[in-house]
C-alpha cells in the first residue's frame, strides 16, 4: 500500500447516517478504491440530534456519534480505508449547534439556559443579552403560551440531573431555587421566554443559521470555543483517523479569514476545503488559508458549457407567455430576485434587522455631535441596503481598514440604496454604509454592526435567492441551481479555459464538484433539463399540448400555469414521474416560492390542488407521454451528462463525487439525494456493481448507459490517481482549438505531458447543423490513445472519427 496523498486526488461523498453508519461505509471502501478515489468524504460525524440524516444539527463536538458508530466504528472504518489506499475527508460545521427536544442533549446550551448570562459558557453563543431583559427566546410552543399552560409541567428528568420543565419533547433546565414556585412565577423567573413559533421572526435574540431557530450559532472566533469545538476533530488529524476538512457555510462566521488561519495553524496545514458559493466575477478571498471552495464554482461553469443562451432566451419567452408571471413573481430574474429580498429582508429576517437596528442606534449615540435617527428610517435604510448587495457578504474586520474590494461592493450597495429611500435619508445610508465598512465609529457597538450585517447579508442572499427567487423563476430550471445564476445561464469554451488557467495559478486544490447534498438536483438531471436550451421548440410545443392532453384523460387541472410548467419540467428532469418523489418535490416548490401558500402560511385547498394535478398528470396517465418526451432528449443528455462528468474528473482542482454519482442519477433537491447510499432514489436496485467494474476495467464492452458512465469514471478517477504528472496541482493546463465549422461544439484541453480531454457540447445544436464534417483537432506530436475506445490517434483528427464511438474520449501517450 503506497503512502497516502496529502492532497486528496478525488474524494467521494457518503452521507453517513443512522440508516448507513461507519460500518456500512466500510464494507463500501474495495469497490471505492477500485473506482479510483483517493479519500472518503463523510458528512459531519459529530454528536448530533438524535435521528438526523444529515448530521448539521451538532450537540456535542467531543463525541463522535453514536449512531453511526462512535469513534470506535469510525476508526475501524480509517483502518479499512488505509488498508485500501483511502484516506478519510470530514465535513464539520463552525457556525452552529441544534437547540435539540429534549434540550440537555446540548450541554453547553443546557448551562445557558439554566444559569443565563453568568453561565461559563454564556459566551458560547451569538446571543443578544440587551434584549427581553436579559433572557433568551425559545420560539417552541405550537400555540402563544397563554394557551398551552396546561400543557407544560415540572417533573424529575433523571437524565438532566434535577426537574426540568416538560413541554412534549422538551425538557427545559430550571434556576436554581425556582422548581416550586407556581407555574406562572416559574416561567417569569427563568433566564429564557418560551414562546409561540411565529415569534421567532420577530423577536428571536440569537443568532441562527439563516432562518431556523432550532440551529443557534456560535462564537468559533473566541479562542477558547474554538479550541473546544475543535478539539476532537483536531484530535482525529493529528492521530491520523481523517486528513482532510469540508467547512461548513464558512460566511457565517465574525471573521472567516481569522477563523481559517487559526484553523491551519490548529490542523498542520491539512488540505481545506470551504463551502464558500461565489458569484461568475467573484473571487475567493486571497487570505483566506485554505485550499480552495467546495466547487460549486466549477459546477456553473461545467454545467454553462452545455446551456445554449440562444435557446434559454427562447425558452424565457415562451415561459412568460404560458405563465402570465409578473415581472417581479417570476417574469424576469432581477426583477423577481429583488422582490424575493424585500420580502424576506422585511419579514423572515424582522429580528435580525432589528438587531442591527439596535446595534447602530448604540454605535450612532457615541458620536455626540451627530443626531439620532428615527428606529423607522435606520429599519428601512437597512433592509434596502442588505438588498443592493450583489454577493453573499463582505468581510470587514472590526479594527482594520476595509479591503478596497468590500469597500467598493458597499459603496455600489449604498448607490443603489440611495435610489430606494426618500432623498432626505441619504445621509442615514452614508452612516450605515460606513458602519458596515467599519469607519464611521469605533467601539463595541459599531464592531458588533460590521461582523452582524455581513453575517446578515449571507443569510438573506441565500434565502431570496437559492431558497425563494429560484423557485419563483422556472423558464429553465437547471439554471435554478446552487452557484448558478439565470442572469449568466451559458458558459463559453474560452470562458472556461480562463477558469481553468485561473485556478491553476490561484488555487490548484480547489475542491470542484456537479452534484451535492445541497444541490437542487443532481448533474445528470440538470444536464437533462439543459437539452431543453437547444429544443425550445419543442418544449414549448410538447407543453402547449398539456392542457388539451390532460382534458381529454379527465386528470385534474393545475391551479395555475406556472405550476404547471415546473411540475412537468421537473417531470421531465426526474424521468419517471412516481408520486412519492414528485408530489412532495412540488409541494415544496410552491412552499418556497411563497406566492400561493408557504411553510409558514400554508393554504391547504391550493396545496391540495397542487398534489392532485401533479398526481393526476404528470404521475397519472401522462407518465408515458413524459417518459416519451424524456427518450427524446436522451441521447443529447447522456452526451451532456458523460462531457460533463469527463470536464470534472480532468480540470484542475480536486473533483468530489457524490455518493453514487458514479451512476447516471436523477435527483432532486433534499430529502431526495440525501438518502442512504445503499438504497439509491426512486427504486433503483444496482447488484453486483464491484463485478460489474472490475470486468469493464479487464475491457469488457458496457451494456448500457449506467455501465458507460461507471467506466469513464473509474477510468478517469483511476488515471488521476496514477498520474500526478497529468493531474496533480503542478500539472499543466492547455487548451487544444478545434478548426473548421464546429469546432465550437468541442472543448479539449491537455492536462500534464501526457493526458487530453475532449469533449462534446450542445450535440442536439451540432447535429442540427450536419455534426462535425470537416472539424478536426490537432493533437500534439505522437500517438494518443483513447483510454475508452482503446483507438489510437496522431496528427491532425477529424473529430467525426476521434468521436465516432462516443461524445468524449480521454486520450494519453505512454504508460
Amino acid at each position: 500500500m503506497s503512502a497516502l496523498p496529502a492532497t486528496p486526488t478525488a474524494t467521494y461523498r457518503v452521507q453517513v447516517q443512522p440508516g448507513f453508519t461507519f460500518a456500512d461505509t466500510a464494507r463500501w471502501v474495495p469497490y471505492l478504491a477500485t473506482l479510483g478515489v483517493s479519500h472518503l468524504h463523510l458528512s459531519p460525524v459529530l454528536e448530533a440530534v438524535p435521528g438526523s440524516t444529515h448530521g448539521y444539527d451538532v450537540v456535542d463536538h467531543s463525541r463522535v456519534r453514536g449512531e453511526l458508530g462512535g469513534e470506535q466504528g469510525l476508526r475501524a472504518l480509517s483502518r479499512t480505508a488505509r488498508e485500501h489506499g483511502l484516506g478519510l475527508i470530514l465535513d464539520i460545521v463552525p457556525n452552529h449547534m441544534a437547540v435539540p427536544a429534549p434540550e440537555h442533549l446540548n450541554g453547553p446550551l443546557w448551562e445557558v439556559l439554566r444559569d443565563g448570562p453568568e453561565s461559563a459558557y454564556a459566551h458560547w453563543f451569538d446571543i443578544d443579552w440587551a434584549a427581553l431583559d436579559g433572557k433568551v427566546l425559545l420560539p417552541v410552543l405550537g400555540d402563544p403560551l397563554p394557551d398551552v399552560l396546561g400543557q407544560l409541567t415540572v417533573g424529575t428528568d433523571k437524565r438532566a440531573d434535577g426537574k426540568v420543565l416538560r413541554y412534549y419533547d422538551h425538557a427545559f433546565p430550571l434556576r436554581a431555587g425556582t422548581e416550586d414556585l407556581p407555574l406562572p412565577e416559574l416561567l417569569d423567573a427563568q433566564w429564557y421566554r418560551l414562546a409561540y413559533w411565529r415569534e421567532a421572526r420577530t423577536e428571536l435574540n440569537y443568532r441562527r443559521f439563516f432562518t431556523i431557530s432550532d440551529l443557534i450559532a456560535i462564537r468559533v472566533e473566541r479562542q477558547d470555543v474554538f479550541d473546544t469545538t475543535h478539539a476532537t476533530v483536531l484530535r482525529l488529524l493529528e492521530e491520523g483517523v481523517a486528513d482532510g476538512l469540508r467547512i461548513d457555510h464558512p460566511d457565517g462566521l465574525a471573521d472567516p479569514a481569522g477563523y481559517l488561519r487559526r484553523l491551519a495553524e490548529a490542523s498542520g496545514g491539512r488540505w481545506t476545503v470551504v463551502e464558500k458559493i461565489l458569484q461568475r466575477d467573484e473571487p475567493l478571498p486571497a487570505d483566506w488559508e485554505c485550499a480552495g471552495t467546495t466547487g460549486y464554482d466549477a459546477l456553473d461553469r461545467i454545467d454553462g458549457l452545455f446551456t445554449d443562451p440562444a435557446g434559454v432566451g427562447e425558452l424565457t419567452d415562451f415561459y412568460r407567455k404560458f405563465t402570465g408571471a409578473e415581472d417581479d413573481r417570476g417574469g424576469r430574474w432581477e426583477p423577481t430576485a429583488r422582490r424575493a429580498a424585500h420580502r424576506i429582508v422585511s419579514h423572515d429576517l424582522t429580528a435580525e434587522v432589528e438587531r442591527l437596528r439596535r446595534a447602530a442606534e448604540r454605535a450612532r449615540a457615541t458620536l455626540p455631535d451627530e443626531h439620532p435617527y428615527r428606529p423607522e428610517v435606520l429599519s428601512e435604510v437597512l433592509r434596502e441596503l442588505l438588498v443592493a448587495i450583489p454577493v453573499y457578504r463582505p468581510y470587514v474586520v472590526p479594527g482594520r481598514p476595509a479591503t478596497d474590494a468590500d469597500t467598493a461592493l458597499l459603496e455600489q450597495a449604498a448607490d443603489q440604496a440611495r435610489t430606494a429611500v426618500a432623498p432626505e435619508l441619504s445621509s442615514a445610508v452614508d452612516f450605515l454604509r460606513d458602519l458596515a465598512l467599519g469607519r464611521a465609529t469605533q467601539g463595541p457597538d459599531a464592531a458588533d454592526f460590521a461582523v452582524r450585517f455581513a453575517q446578515v447579508a449571507s443569510a438573506l442572499h441565500a434565502k431570496s435567492v437559492e431558497d425563494t427567487a429560484f423557485y419563483r423563476y422556472t423558464p429553465l430550471l437547471s439554471l435554478c441551481e446552487v452557484g448558478r445564476s439565470p442572469a449568466r445561464p451559458a458558459t463559453t469554451p474560452e470562458e472556461f479555459h480562463a477558469y481553468c488557467a485561473d485556478i491553476l495559478r490561484d488555487r490548484p486544490t480547489t475542491g470542484t464538484v456537479l452534484s451535492t447534498h445541497d444541490t437542487k438536483r443532481s448533474a445528470d438531471l440538470r444536464l437533462r433539463l439543459a437539452v431543453l436550451s437547444e429544443l425550445p421548440s419543442q418544449w414549448r410545443r410538447w407543453m402547449n399540448e398539456r392542457p388539451a392532453v390532460a382534458e381529454r384523460h379527465g386528470d385534474a387541472a393545475a391551479p395555475d400555469p406556472h405550476t404547471a410548467y415546473t411540475v412537468f419540467q421537473t417531470g421531465v428532469g426526474i424521468g419517471f414521474c412516481h408520486p412519492d418523489r414528485l408530489v412532495p418535490a412540488a409541494l415544496k416548490a410552491v412552499r418556497e416560492a411563497g406566492l400561493r401558500t408557504a411553510w409558514t402560511a400554508q393554504d391547504a385547498a391550493y396545496e391540495k390542488a397542487v398534489a392532485d394535478f401533479t398526481e393526476q398528470g404528470p404521475c397519472g396517465p401522462q407518465i408515458y407521454e413524459v417518459g416519451e418526451f424524456v427518450n427524446q432528449l436522451r441521447p443529447y443528455a447522456e452526451a451532456n451528462a458523460l462531457g460533463a462528468a469527463l470536464l470534472h474528473l480532468t480540470m484542475p482542482g480536486v473533483p468530489d463525487v457524490y455518493q453514487n454519482t458514479e451512476f447516471p442519477v436523477y435527483t432532486l433537491v433534499d430529502p431526495d439525494n440525501r438518502g442512504p447510499m445503499d438504497a439509491p432514489v426512486g427504486g433503483t436496485q444496482r447488484f453486483g456493481i464491484d463485478r460489474t467494474l472490475a470486468a469493464l476495467l479487464d475491457g469488457a464492452e458496457p451494456h448500457s448507459f449506467d455501465e458507460v458512465k461507471l467506466r469513464l469514471t473509474a477510468v478517469a478517477l483511476r488515471l488521476r490517481r496514477d498520474r500526478p504528472d497529468c493531474f496533480g496541482p503542478t500539472a499543466a493546463y492547455a487548451a487544444l482549438a478545434a478548426e473548421g465549422p464546429a469546432r465550437s461544439h468541442c472543448v479539449a484541453f491537455r492536462r500534464g505531458p501526457a493526458a487530453l480531454t475532449v469533449v462534446t457540447r450542445l450535440s442536439r445544436r451540432l447535429a442540427e447543423a450536419g455534426g462535425w464534417r470537416e472539424t478536426l483537432l490537432p493533437l500534439p506530436p505522437g500517438p494518443w490513445t483513447d483510454r475508452l475506445s482503446g483507438t489510437t490517434f496522431e496528427g491532425r483528427v477529424l473529430l467525426s472519427d476521434l468521436l465516432a464511438t462516443s461524445p468524449v474520449a480521454l486520450l494519453t501517450q505512454g504508460a
